[in-house]
């Protein structure tokens, strides 16, 4: 009897496993519909983001121009504020600040998530998990979740479009399944004549690209001891601080679709020993180890953040003033 429920077992759990893998691959299938339609086709997305004490309306054109992707990003309330990308090259035009041009094939703003992201790739660290369908902006939409299978980062539940295959809503949740933010679509239309529209950007003066340089120093007196499987570290920087003439280094860590930055500096009167605060997405936690103060600072869960800053090793007291940037 014992022999039969043992197999009863495993023959159960080959089968759930089996449907689970094949559901997994299931929605990412959907997934790479969804960026593929994002890329490929000429739309418009009139959306809000909806955070804790804001709402912010925005509107999003995307076009297909000569083997070119373009794209047209506008805040609709407050001062004129537009993220523009033509191919490589992304525009940002700020109030208080010159306008500048960068090479990236990414823009840096509060786009719908995970387009443009490796859905492949993120897979290894994240579960698509199928909820079902629902209706968003009058649309019927597919619902699936994207959840981190460590449980050390953020999820999402998306709504993409049943016809279109673009996202129509996305909720940002917390481990405890609050939610942090939310992406609506409001209205949106799939038309060539926004291509046409959107290539009167190729005709526009924006300035030039920027030279950005790259991490200026290699090595450092200090490492991170642990991070959640796939953040990979980017360039290392060491910097003086305007204000205080302090010497900070620093270190960004992403997974592709959340990132976090590690800053190290010398302790003084003003460093914030245990200090940890969440706003929204943002996490920022501060420890002080020896005589440097250790901040982890990032879209990560605020546990996450405490066990990263933790694990941060020294490996002398005193930093050097070499590859310092004023």
């Amino acid at each position: 009897m014992k022999k039969l429920l043992t197999s009863s077992l495993l023959l159960f759990s080959l089968f759930a496993n089996s449907a689970f893998a094949e559901e997994q691959s299931s929605v990412e299938a959907l997934l790479h519909q969804m960026n593929d339609a994002s890329q490929q086709l000429n739309y418009e997305l009139s959306y809000i983001l909806i955070k804790k004490n804001s709402i912010e309306p925005l509107l999003y054109r995307h076009a297909r121009h000569e083997e070119q992707q373009l794209a047209h990003l506008v805040y609709l309330s407050g001062p004129v504020r537009e993220v523009i990308r033509r191919g490589n090259e992304v525009s940002y035009i700020e109030p208080g600040a010159d306008p500048f041009t960068i090479e990236s094939g990414k823009m840096v703003a509060p786009l719908m998530p995970l387009l443009n992201s490796d859905i492949k790739k993120l897979s290894q660290y994240y579960d698509y998990v199928r909820v079902g369908r629902a209706r968003e902006a009058g649309a019927a939409a597919q619902v699936f979740r994207v959840v981190p299978k460590d449980g050390l980062r953020y999820s999402y539940v998306l709504w993409v479009d049943e016809k279109s295959k673009l996202p129509l809503r996305a909720d940002l949740l917390d481990r405890d399944g609050e939610i942090l933010e939310q992406y609506r679509v409001i209205s949106y239309s799939i038309n060539d004549h926004i291509a046409t529209m959107l290539s009167s950007l190729d005709e526009v003066q924006l300035p030039a690209v920027l030279s950005l340089p790259k991490g200026n120093i290699e090595q450092t007196f200090w490492q991170v001891g642990w991070v959640p499987s796939g953040f990979t570290p980017k360039d290392l920087n060491r910097y003086r601080m305007i204000a205080t003439e302090d010497v900070v280094e620093s270190q960004m860590y992403t997974d592709g679709l959340f990132s976090f930055s590690v800053y190290v500096s010398d302790r003084d009167s003003n460093s914030m020993k245990g200090q940890l605060i969440r706003q929204g997405r943002r996490t920022v936690h501060s420890i002080v180890t020896g005589d440097m103060q250790v901040s982890v600072v990032g879209d990560i869960p605020p546990a996450t953040a405490q066990r990263i800053a933790q694990s941060v090793k020294l490996n002398k007291v005193q930093q050097a003033d070499e590859g310092v940037t004023p």
